[in-house]
């Protein structure tokens, strides 16, 4: 019989992949809901950042804190939301709404 996973292991283990983990949060910001954004990059920090207290300790936040700007009804500072990102491997960027995100221009 084969193993099930469950969707919460499935989910940890890919976002383990930075390029996977930043397809996440690009899909989360796309529906244009804060809070399930958050949401999400709490997802990735579980998975990248080895969970809310060692990312904490990364950045020098307070634990509690970042649970906060990570709950569903965060509201995370752009200078605490890069700090995060970065500690990630990951980092915020700012396109046009006329350039297509999947369109991509080779040099």
């Amino acid at each position: 019989m084969e193993k099930l996973i469950e969707y919460k292991d499935y989910l940890s283990q890919s976002l383990k992949d930075p390029e996977e983990a930043a397809e996440y949060l690009n899909a989360a910001l796309e529906e244009g809901d804060l809070s399930l954004f958050t949401l999400a990059l709490k997802d990735v920090v579980d998975a990248l950042g080895g969970g809310v207290g060692a990312t904490a300790k990364k950045n020098h936040l307070n634990r509690e804190s970042l649970y906060r700007m990570l709950s569903k009804n965060g509201n995370p500072r752009l200078t605490s939301l890069t700090s995060v990102m970065s500690s990630l491997g990951l980092e915020v960027h700012i396109v046009s709404k006329k350039r297509s995100p999947l369109r991509h221009i080779s040099a």
